[in-house]
């Protein structure tokens, strides 16, 4: 059995088994360039810098190890942590994921990090084409400040479905040219925005809206309960 003793034959294994081998998908997967990732795995073994290291840890669809990954100890896939609150029904898929209506904002607000008050809202049934590990929820937007009339809107009614983000991981600089985000305000509601800047040093995140008449705007992490990707509209509001 191959030893994989370097991160570079790790990286490489990682192409193999989830990949097949295509660096095009795996580029695709990870947003990591397919000239880096052919340079650290071909003839020239480049060492992976933090960047590389942290795209392919923060890919919740390949759930790699980070210890296995920077020193080859341990097991190659994660280990499921934290209370799942997604479960998978009989038809293996969907899964039923907690949803947030408007009118349930507040109560939200006071209740999110009960786990029994999280068992108590209502579900609804998302495909998926496999089993998802972390914490899904669903959002119904509010206004039309993600409106611009354009097929990238999130309208008002919409329900959006959410993977959070974890807490750990704002220490870095968060994706935010991939994803909209969904942002649990301690204090000032649930909104969904496009952060347009985080300035890691000073834990601050610059929020815009798709509609031009709503100004940009400045929020402090520290004031954030919590925080979701915008993963995609599993429901269109047919309102006119």
């Amino acid at each position: 059995m191959e030893s994989y003793s370097t991160v570079q034959e790790r990286i490489k294994l990682i192409a193999e088994k989830f990949f097949k081998g295509n660096i095009t998908a795996m580029a695709k997967s990870t947003f990591i360039s397919r000239t880096t990732i052919n340079s650290i795995i071909g003839e020239k073994e480049v060492s992976p810098g933090y960047e590389v290291i942290r795209k392919i840890v923060d890919n919740s669809s390949l759930n790699i190890n980070p210890e296995w990954l920077l020193t080859g100890k341990g097991e190659m896939l994660n280990r499921p942590t934290g209370q799942a609150n997604a479960t998978i029904v009989e038809n293996p898929q969907y899964m039923k994921v907690p949803v947030v209506h408007i009118h349930a904002k507040c109560g939200y607000l006071a209740g999110y990090g009960d786990l029994e008050y999280i068992k108590q809202l209502p579900t609804m049934p998302v495909i998926v084409d496999k089993t998802y590990l972390g914490k899904y929820m669903i959002f119904e937007a509010a206004g039309d400040s993600m409106d611009d009339d354009s097929r990238r809107s999130i309208c008002d009614g919409d329900k959006v479905l959410g993977r959070e983000v974890m807490r750990d991981l704002w220490r870095s600089k968060l994706h935010i040219n991939d994803w909209y985000f969904i942002i649990v305000h301690k204090t000032d509601g649930i909104s969904i925005k496009k952060i347009i800047d985080h300035d890691v040093e000073k834990g601050i995140i610059t929020c815009h809206s798709l509609n031009p008449l709503f100004k940009d705007y400045k929020i402090h992490l520290d004031d954030v309960a919590e925080l979701y990707n915008v993963i995609k509209i599993v429901e269109r509001s047919a309102r006119l």
